[in-house]
């Protein structure tokens, strides 16, 4: 009833040694075309969100959807509050410092990504989260936000990210 379209949704999900692999195929399975956007919500765990660090996005369009501004992103990504920004996806890996560990992540498919943590105010509101749990979390999320993933009647579109262990 909340999808008022013919489709198929697949969620494939690998895991190796030092990787994670995640796969959504959607396809149309009706007879008139149809849009969506969306994203797979990789939350990923921090030692502290302070000393978090991303990079790999430099050079990139951004909407910050807290304040509301575009420009383009100049240097890595910190955090020191809430934090929520749509990036133009970069074609190459993003480096995700976590203090726990460095990550690669990787996408295809998707033409954005999101980056987002609550920081202590939102958090605070989040009925789901501890009051000090925007800390110990980040979001590096492979997107479709502004530019809908359009699909013809039979056409079948496939997006993933993959998360690997660097060091």
């Amino acid at each position: 009833a909340l999808w008022p379209h013919a489709f198929a949704a697949r969620l494939e999900v690998e895991l190796a040694e030092d990787t994670l692999r995640i796969a959504l195929t959607l396809r149309n399975r009706g007879d008139a075309p149809w849009s969506f956007t969306g994203a797979l919500h990789s939350y990923l765990r921090v030692a502290d969100i302070a000393a978090a660090r991303v990079d790999g996005l430099d050079g990139c369009a951004r909407w910050d959807a807290a304040t509301d501004r575009r420009g383009v992103q100049e240097g890595p990504l910190t955090f020191d509050g809430e934090f929520d920004r749509v990036f133009d996806a970069p074609g190459a890996p993003l480096r995700v410092e976590t203090g726990l560990g460095v990550l690669s992540v990787t996408q295809g498919g998707f033409a954005e990504n999101v980056v987002w943590n609550p920081g202590a105010a939102l958090c605070a509101k989040l009925p789901d989260m501890p009051p000090d749990g925007y800390r110990h979390m980040l979001c590096v999320e492979s997107a479709c936000v502004h530019v809908p993933v359009e699909l013809a009647p039979g056409a079948e579109w496939t997006g993933w990210q993959q998360l690997q262990v660097v060091r």
